[in-house]
């Protein structure tokens, strides 16, 4: 595996993250580098262990027992299962409950659908108000650079394992679903604590989630010292109206 720890998004993980990552590139399979670091509440095991048609979450729920395979994703899902156990297994128990009652569905009801956006893109960000303010304001310039000092008392941890395998090879538009966090982000149990008691129907089903070019985060990205960077609009877009936002994604098939 070839990633850079000493990128900003990657410190969170850099511990055990390095260590399995050398495992892996020596020949151990993601399954065995991963049962030999730090624990986890689910025990990972090879793709194959995954029976045909039943779904993932399912699965995990059900057996304790999480599927991995070859590849950055999955070597990332397992971080954040270390990482954040209790917040994952809520997530989990979410999921599994959903599809025990209305199955696999052509389209995921928003309970699903939030955990999926945060599961796969999420981010804890800890902030100052004014931050945050500018923020869910979309006030892009306002955020990066008339309030750049502020950012110094400031700390983001990507949460979604998808993202974290995009960041392998970071590209301007890649964007965070981000979560304002009250919890200490340096530390991994008190954020996953204050994350997992959240995790319920109620406010997931609120999407409580505000979007954030993460590479537009002072210190993250060379190319944003020049404030030129944030004058693309395709990427740091202006605050959809309520007419424009959707509620649903399409579920797509189930991993098997």
């Amino acid at each position: 595996m070839d990633l850079d720890w000493t990128q900003p998004w990657f410190a969170p993980w850099r511990d055990p993250g390095a260590m399995i990552a050398d495992r892996i590139g020596a020949g151990e399979s993601p399954q065995d580098a991963l049962a030999a670091a730090a624990a986890a509440p689910v025990r990972f095991v090879a793709q194959k262990q995954l029976p045909a048609g039943m779904p993932y979450e399912q699965f995990i729920f059900e057996t304790g027992q999480c599927p991995v395979r070859p590849g950055l994703h999955d070597f990332f899902n397992a971080l954040v299962w270390m990482r954040f156990p209790r917040s994952k297994a809520a997530l989990n128990r979410l999921q599994a409950a959903e599809i025990a009652r209305v199955g696999i569905a052509a389209r995921r009801g928003p309970v699903r659908d939030a955990i999926t956006v945060f599961d796969e893109n999420g981010a804890l960000l800890q902030a100052p108000p004014a931050l945050w303010e500018a923020l869910e304001a979309r006030a892009w310039r306002r955020l990066f650079v008339e309030l750049r000092p502020l950012w110094r008392e400031a700390r983001l941890c990507i949460f979604g394992h998808a993202l974290l395998e995009q960041l392998a090879n970071p590209r301007k538009g890649l964007t965070a679903h981000v979560w304002r966090c009250d919890a200490a982000l340096d530390s991994g149990a008190s954020a996953d604590a204050w994350l997992a008691s959240r995790c319920t129907e109620e406010v997931l089903a609120r999407k409580p989630f505000t979007p954030l070019p993460v590479l537009g985060v002072p210190g993250w990205w060379a190319g944003n010292e020049n404030f030129s960077f944030y004058d693309d609009s395709l990427v740091f877009r202006p605050r959809k109206t309520p007419e424009a936002t959707t509620t649903t994604t399409s579920a797509g098939p189930s991993r098997s």
